[in-house]
Formats: structure tokens, sequence, C-alpha cells
């Protein structure tokens, strides 16, 4: 197993480097809050054929494998980005994967930028798909009712909740979706969304802890107190290595999770969920410790690290929290099976607002 880039990856990596650093700066970041939707930034995203390279080449995309866009999707959460990358990629994947000729129109229509496809990454129970990723900005969203998979049209009478993670999430009635696909052909495209889904967002999770960690080393190493640097405490010392070692593991992970989707499929699944569930805890631990040594800063708006604090939690709770992806690796690995003397919801929870 080879996770390391290659050279036409560390091109690609570069290239999403250099677009953030000047596109998605903290300053944008707050800039596109309380919606956490920045126009140019996803222009740019569109320009670089961000939505077509997710899709195979017979399918009109570029053909580039799940590896290829996670480490696209590192880059983002290391950034923050203020774009709907991961859902859209997500949403055309399973599109293409669909097939047939009313999912290929949609789709078409995705990757020339014409119209901004989201997916409902929860199965939608009752008329309304609650807290969709970008469906406050999006033109379209594709949802599974439990039999059948359709794309619903996203109109004025959607719902947009205040949330703390600055998310352009939304309520979304189902009136008049095409049918693109039902019964068990349906499921199977859907529960492989969810694991591209778990994938990419544990690569942009792993991102997101190790500039969180960066945050917070810059600020130890600067803030003194009893006339040295803080960093240079035990306890605050060793904490930073304890994330440290957490974020290499995390990064680790979730590649591998993305590699295995072409190079062990039969064990994609149970990665992708089990990298979703370590790296979200990791992200989790890490930015609540950077913030925690940098005091009562930590929690002022002028300081990025509180960015990093919300979004870490809020981007996870769009599906599901970290135990319910480790009881899905379990499900994947034995079968599905009740949760002993307790309930756990499918959907996995709902998002802090």
């Amino acid at each position: 197993m080879e996770l390391r880039p290659s050279d036409d990856q560390q091109q690609l990596i570069e290239a999403y480097t250099a677009l953030y650093a000047k596109e998605s700066p903290p300053e944008r970041v707050r800039d596109a809050e309380p919606l956490g939707f920045d126009q140019r930034l996803w222009d740019l995203l569109k320009e670089m054929g961000s939505v077509g390279m997710a899709v195979p080449e017979d399918a009109g995309g570029w053909g580039a494998s799940l590896l290829d866009i996670a480490l696209v999707a590192q880059e983002h959460g290391r950034a923050l980005g203020s774009a709907p990358l991961i859902e859209t990629q997500v949403a055309a994947r399973l599109l293409a994967r669909v097939g047939g000729d009313a999912a290929l129109d949609v789709l078409t229509g995705a990757i020339d930028g014409e119209r901004l496809v989201t997916i409902a990454p929860r199965r939608v129970r009752g008329d309304v798909a609650t807290m969709v990723p970008a469906g406050a900005v999006a033109t379209d969203a594709v949802v599974f009712d439990g039999t059948t998979l359709s794309v619903v049209s996203i109109g004025d009478d959607k719902v947009v909740p205040e949330n703390l993670g600055s998310m352009p999430l939304a309520d979304v009635p189902l009136g008049g979706g095409v049918e693109i696909a039902s019964g068990p052909a349906a499921a199977e495209a859907f529960e492989s969304a969810v694991d591209d889904w778990l994938a990419l967002m544990a690569n942009a999770q792993a991102g997101m802890a190790q500039r969180s960690l960066d945050i917070g080393v810059e600020y130890v190493k600067g803030r003194e107190a009893f006339g040295q640097a803080i960093g240079g405490f035990q306890a605050v010392g060793h904490r930073m290595a304890d994330c440290k070692a957490a974020t290499d593991g995390s990064e680790l992970i979730a590649r591998e999770a993305a590699w295995a989707e072409v190079a062990d499929p039969s064990r994609f699944a149970q990665l992708a969920a089990m990298a979703y569930g370590f790296c979200t805890q990791t992200a989790r631990d890490t930015t609540y410790w950077s913030l925690h040594f940098h005091g009562g800063y930590g929690f002022m708006l002028e300081y990025d690290i509180q960015l990093y604090y919300r979004r870490c939690r809020a981007w996870a709770r769009v599906l599901m929290d970290s135990g319910r992806a480790y009881q899905r690796v379990a499900d994947r690995r034995y079968g599905d099976r009740p949760a002993a003397g307790r309930a756990v919801p499918a959907d996995g929870g709902g998002v802090p607002r």
C-alpha cells in the first residue's frame, strides 16, 4: 500500500493549496458567515473542474480516483472552504453510478456549472429532507426515501436554519422529484454515496485537525507565563505531542480509506466509517486543546481557532457522530444488528444549532 502522493497527485495538492491560500484565508471565511457560502470561491472551484474531476470519463468527467479527490478534500478542510465541494462531488459520483437519461442529464448540468446539485446524505422520512448540506444555495438535491432515489428541485419554500457551524443547510420539501432509481439498486447506490461522503469528510477533518494543531503550536510557542513560553510546560507540550500523533494517524487512515475504494473494495465501507469516526474524534480533540491553551482568547472571534472549533463539530454532525460511525463499521463487518439496550437513530442525530 503506497499512500504517499504521486507526482501528479502532488501537483493537484499544490494547485488547490494555492487556490485556498489566496481565496479562503480566515478573513474570507469570516466574511462568508453566517451562511457559509463564498460565491467567488465556488466559481473558481467550478472553473478548476472540481465537480467533473470526481466523475468517471465515460460519464463525462475526468475520471479522478476517490484518493485524488480525498487529497483535495484535505486541503478544503484545512482552509475551511466556504463552498459545497464534498457534497457536490458525492452527488456527482452518485448520479454517474446510477446512470440513465434522467440522472445523466442532471449530471451534465452539474459538471457544466449550470446546476448546483447536492445530496441529502440521510434517508428521508416524511415529506421534507432536513438539514440538507448546501441546500440553501443548491438548485437540486439527490434524496433517498428508503426505496427510491430522486432528484428534487430546491425552490423558495426551503427553510434555512441558523447553525453555529455557519453551513448553508436547508430543510427541503420533496414535492415534484424526478425518480432516477428504485429498489435494491437505489439502496446500493445510496449506501455507496454515504461511504464516499464518510471517506471524503474524514480527509477534510484530518485537514482541519492539522491546521488547528499548527495554530495551537504557534500560539503556545509565543505566549509566555512565568518567564517562559507556555509550550515549555509539560501539561501543554505533552498534550500537543499527543495531538500531533493523532493528526498523523488521522491522515493515514483517511487516505487508506480513500485508497481502498479501488484497491481493496471489500474493506472500503468499513474503512470509510472507521476513518470518519477516528478523524472526527481527532479533530474535536485537537481543536479543543488548541482553543483551551489559548485561554479566554480562544473564544474571541478575532482568533482563528474558534472557526475550526465550531466547524469540525458542525460538519461532522450533518450525517452522524463518531459513535454511530463505529457502529457502522461493526454493521459492515458482521451484518446489521440492533444496538443492545438502546435505540440508535439510523441518521445518527442532528446538527447543533
